[in-house]
């Protein structure tokens, strides 16, 4: 499929931004100014700007404990995300969800869940309300290798299939489910094949190719909002940070990880060598995105800096108490 120039630069800016969000995060919380567990996504960034390049505004997305670069990819606020992981009051969810849960209702964003296949369920309760409501919109549930072996997905994919609820359930296989290899936890190299178990369609992607993920998207959201159904599309790539910062990593080889952070693999490399062979853009071109967007992280984090903390005041209010 053909997409168009404006699209291939909007989406490599996307993948950009995620990163140098991701690098900065990696930093503030190896000081200390951050504290808590951070998962980044370092290195998955064309899953994130690939899929939800093609949704719309009023599409839902649900994500995991490795979502930044989803929440951004769907038009999340780098400053008000960064506000929420300093846990100050001026963040998305007031300083009170951190890293792990952070949503924004007006984008379609029902949430980053730190509970490994939390998220499938609230993806086919969004997509039965669209069906409900007689909209066209789609909900796109982000999940692991590793959630992959819940009862939920399990649960949530049969739902989905029984209903024809229009959900695209994306699985970013990453190699690893927490500390352990894929290979160690499931006895199947594509978890694509489980789909059929469901009657579902589902292909197989390069997660580190912008375009393969793009393309997959597209044609999924096209048989999904046709009323055909729910899809799933499993996207291979590889977790170049640790499962958390400060992970010590002694579960796995250091030269595998040093193999896919070469150019050849690397998502955002990969890209641009395409963009600048097709002349989609210049050195010029590419060197003012990656300014722009350094430069919007930056007052991200002086942004998140000068907010205020949360007052005790606030401690029970947006918490459900018995």
């Amino acid at each position: 499929m053909r997409i168009s120039n404006k699209k291939m630069i909007e989406m490599y800016s996307t993948m950009v931004k995620i990163r140098r969000f991701e690098e900065s995060i990696e930093e503030l919380t190896a000081s200390g100014t951050i504290t808590g567990f951070v998962h980044l996504c370092i290195g998955q960034e064309a899953i994130a700007a690939g899929i939800c390049g093609v949704l719309k505004d009023t599409d839902y997305i649900t994500s995991h404990h490795r979502g930044h670069g989803h929440l951004i990819a769907k038009g999340g606020k780098t400053d008000l995300m960064m506000a929420e992981l300093f846990a100050k009051q001026s963040g998305y969810c007031k300083g009170k969800g951190g890293s792990m849960h952070i949503a924004d209702m007006d984008l379609g964003i029902l949430g980053a869940n730190g509970i490994v296949g939390g998220g499938p369920p609230l993806a086919c309760g969004a997509a039965l309300a669209s069906q409900y409501k007689n909209t066209d919109d789609v909900t796109v549930c982000f999940f692991g290798d590793g959630a992959a072996n819940e009862g939920t997905i399990h649960e949530s994919m049969n739902l989905a299939s029984i209903w024809s609820l229009p959900v695209i359930f994306v699985v970013e296989n990453n190699g690893y489910g927490e500390f352990m290899s894929q290979k160690d936890h499931m006895r199947i190299e594509n978890i694509a094949d489980r789909a059929s178990g469901y009657n579902m369609p589902a292909e197989i992607v390069d997660g580190n190719d912008l375009i393969a993920v793009f393309t997959a998207a597209s044609k999924a959201v096209r048989q999904v909002r046709g009323g055909k159904g729910p899809v799933m599309i499993e996207c291979k790539t590889f977790r170049i940070a640790g499962h958390f910062v400060g992970d010590p990593e002694s579960y796995r080889d250091k030269q595998t990880v040093k193999k896919w952070q070469k150019a050849e693999k690397d998502p955002i490399s990969r890209f641009e060598k395409i963009l600048l062979e097709k002349k989609i853009a210049t050195k010029s071109n590419i060197k003012k995105i990656k300014q722009e967007v350094h430069a919007e992280i930056e007052q991200s984090v002086e942004f998140a800096k000068s907010c205020p903390e949360p007052s005790t005041e606030d401690l029970l209010e947006d918490v459900y108490v018995d």
